[in-house]
């Protein structure tokens, strides 16, 4: 098996980004996505006072990271869990803040380029697009969805994941043919695309099989209900001067992420009032302007920079103190 390539999408503004709240002794960086570890590997070079701890669901991911950044020692920790588990990898090491979390959201190099693994269109393999990559994992797999979704849910998936303009098509389609034969591998299903799509489509917009294999992957794997608790874990996480960075790839990620910056960021206050009172400004500010996108020239080496969006805020202001527990009762956690 051949070593699938990692190029990290806006590399050097990410850590040029992250480099401020860096530049100490013992300063974290969260990882959230560690992937390969490419952006991991350039911080860890870059930011000589810094170590990372890096986070993934995918045990595979985080052996061949391992080996990546093994020359960087105890500068590297790595650990298995989904990112929304932060609170508790935070405590499971002793951490009470860090100074940095970094999301790259989406699938993985690794994860499209391992055929295996099912997440690529241009190769017939098993339907499972699974992040955590074990084959004992319980959770449904995209050929599941394909086949015991009704034709509305999976309208609703195609649709509000995929942006997919022929959804209803596509998922009468995919019903009447999995009463032949189930669904078991994507080389089928892109069959079935080309087929519902009209050739004026297909002809714009990249392969056809695009849109339908990331509604599939975002639904599989829950990607938007775990950004949504993620998201406020990694901005209490933050000591002051620490940052969050985010790089997302679908309108749907960018959304949240904006309204979740947003709600850090602005003030919560009468636009009359002649004055801040002491205490009422925002723990965090907003370190980009709006978000920012990969130049024309990475995006012709690197065809998947061209939807990135990357935002990113910092915290100025200690969090305010949590408000006591309601009950002694354990809330559920996130773990999958």
């Amino acid at each position: 098996m051949s070593a699938p390539l990692h190029d990290p999408v806006m590399l050097d503004r990410v850590v040029a980004l992250l480099a401020p709240a860096l530049d100490r002794d013992d300063a974290v960086l969260i990882d959230a996505t560690l992937g390969l570890g490419g952006h991991s590997e350039a911080v860890l070079a870059r930011c000589p006072r810094a170590r990372v701890v890096g986070v993934d669901r995918d045990p595979e991911a985080l052996r061949r990271a391992g080996e990546r950044l093994a020359p960087f020692g105890d500068r590297f920790t790595g650990v298995h869990a989904v990112y929304d588990e932060i609170p508790a990898v935070l405590a499971r090491l002793g951490l009470r803040g860090v100074a940095g979390v970094l999301f790259d959201l989406g699938v993985s190099s690794m994860q499209l380029d391992l055929p295996e693994r099912g997440f690529a269109y241009a190769v017939d393999a098993p339907l499972d697009m699974r992040m955590d990559g074990g084959p004992e994992d319980p959770r449904p797999t995209a050929a599941d969805v394909l086949n015991t979704y009704t034709a509305a849910q999976l309208t609703r998936v195609l649709r509000e994941y995929g942006e997919e303009r022929f959804a209803a098509k596509i998922a009468q389609a995919v019903v009447r043919e999995r009463e032949v034969e189930p669904f078991t591998t994507s080389g089928r299903l892109v069959e079935l695309l080309y087929r519902v799509i009209p050739a004026p489509a297909r002809r714009t917009g990249g392969h056809p099989g695009k849109r339908t294999f990331q509604a599939l992957r975002m639904e599989v794997n829950d990607e938007l209900a775990v950004l949504r608790r993620a998201l406020p874990a990694a901005i209490d996480a933050l000591e002051v001067g620490g940052r969050v960075v985010v790089e997302s790839y679908h309108s749907l990620e960018d959304r949240l992420v904006k309204q979740a910056f947003a709600a850090v960021t602005t003030l919560d206050l009468p636009p009359d009032l002649p004055f801040v009172p002491e205490g009422a400004e925002p723990a965090l500010r907003a370190v980009t302007r709006g978000a920012e996108q990969a130049s024309p020239e990475e995006v012709a080496l690197n065809p998947r920079a061209a939807s990135v969006r990357l935002r990113a805020v910092e915290r100025v202001r200690p969090a305010p103190p949590s408000p006591p527990a309601r009950s002694a009762r354990a809330t559920r956690g996130a773990a999958r």
